[in-house]
């Protein structure tokens, strides 16, 4: 079975089924008498990652036995220093954050959500740098192999305010299901981020006119601990790369990328696919041709050239990739479910529309027959979300949806419900909560 259609499933799910076979896919045991030093590499990796922390004892775990720690809290999963996030998948680990958490104009670290590929490398596990390089080669006069120091101190950091959404986000809402990890509306982040300026390092490498794209590598292990295998490959095209908020990140919030988001340093290509902001970054490829990576053959990350009927088969050919994400937003306050004391009632969220900018944000509370325009901020460097926000008045009690519309600088408005595609990629069909005035 290829990469792009293995199915992503969790470590309770499959110790379920059968632990000693769980011991063979997730931490490379084979057997039950298997026991000397079967914690180790990848395997050792992917528990600690798990657990959220070293395990000095490691040699001791016996066979067939999901950690405690997953087998009692709540999902099977908590995510050291996380906070709030809904646990969907944890072999890979992928958490999405509840829209109500999500409501800082600056995302925090505890509250940004996780879209793994592979397995966690104990580099990043550790945080400790040490040994880290970053290689830049391929379509290059100057190949680069740069420390963590030589990449803060020889180029100009630059810190600004950038979103990364999943190109899944909101697959949940495809009918019929899209394969792949259901995400409803919170695999989206503005976190603020601190790096070298990709374009800055690209040049220092002499980019030749050849040049057409890069390709990003990781430290993650493979899934199998096949370690010849690659979770994951994308890359961006040299324009994207060359655009100024494009950057090779070493902190998050003023803080060293935590462990979860790519410690210790990765790529950030806003306004594009999350994938393309490529975690525990340890290679940049410079192609001559379109980046041919694991996930970015076939249909990962690609959505039909046309329209198509939901359901329908598409054929490979007829798949273009994804760049710039569509106009979206988000109601973060109050929460969906809200009982509302008294007729008014300030609302307040966000608004983001990949390479352009939003121009306007109006919200509804009779079901899209009349709209309200809202106070939207201007964003505090491109790339960023935008803040809006309106007080709304209601004729009576009972039951209310509040409904979020954006539009963005082309003109291009958010739908009431997305065109379907196979792996349920772009969902930005408008954004409801529901309240209840008494």
């Amino acid at each position: 079975m290829s990469d792009d259609k293995r199915k992503e499933r969790g470590l309770c799910e499959l110790y379920a089924e059968d632990p000693d076979r769980a011991d063979a896919l997730v931490f490379g045991r084979k057997t039950h008498a298997d026991r000397r030093g079967f914690l180790k590499g990848a395997g050792l990796a992917a528990m600690a990652a798990a657990v959220g922390a070293q395990i000095p004892f490691h040699r001791n775990y016996p066979a067939g036995l999901i950690p405690a720690a997953l087998a009692e809290a709540p999902g099977g999963l908590v995510l050291e220093g996380k906070d709030g996030l809904v646990i969907l998948g944890d072999r890979p680990i992928n958490a999405e954050t509840p829209a109500h958490l999500l409501d800082d104009d600056v995302t925090p670290n505890s509250r940004h959500f996780v879209r793994d590929n592979g397995v966690m490398p104990d580099m990043a596990q550790k945080m400790d740098a040490s040994g880290w390089t970053l290689t830049v080669d391929g379509e290059v006069d100057n190949p680069l192999t740069l420390t963590l120091d030589e990449l803060k101190g020889r180029f100009k950091p630059v810190r600004l305010k950038l979103q990364v959404e999943c190109g899944g986000n909101g697959r949940a809402g495809f009918n019929p299901p899209a394969h792949g990890n259901q995400w409803t509306v919170g695999a989206i982040g503005n976190a603020e981020w601190t790096g070298a300026r990709y374009a800055d390092v690209l040049k220092a490498a002499g980019v030749r006119k050849s040049a057409l794209y890069t390709g990003h590598y990781g430290m993650d292990a493979h899934l199998s601990g096949d370690p010849n295998k690659v979770p994951i490959s994308r890359g961006v095209p040299i324009a994207k790369a060359m655009e100024p908020h494009s950057i090779i990140a070493f902190e998050m919030n003023g803080e060293p990328i935590p462990k979860y988001h790519g410690f210790p340093v990765r790529t950030i290509c806003p306004g594009w696919p999350g994938s393309t902001s490529h975690k525990w970054l340890k290679r940049i490829w410079v192609r001559d041709v379109i980046h041919d990576g694991p996930k970015m053959e076939g249909d990962s990350y690609r959505v039909p050239r046309y329209p198509v009927k939901p359901g329908a088969e598409v054929p490979k050919d007829d798949f273009r990739i994804i760049e710039s994400m569509p106009v979206k937003s988000l109601i973060t306050s109050p929460e969906n479910g809200a009982q509302v004391g008294g007729r008014s009632l300030a609302i307040r969220g966000h608004a983001w529309a990949g390479d352009r900018s939003v121009a306007a944000v109006h919200v509804s509370t009779d079901f899209g027959a009349t709209w309200v325009r809202t106070d939207l901020k201007r964003a505090p460097n491109k790339y960023s979300w935008q803040t809006f926000a309106a007080r709304l008045e209601f004729p009576s009690e009972g039951y209310y949806e509040v409904w979020a519309r954006a539009t963005d600088d082309q003109g291009v408005m958010q739908p009431f419900a997305v065109a379907w595609n196979p792996k349920g990629y772009l969902n930005n069909a408008m954004h409801r909560v529901a309240v209840t005035v008494s």
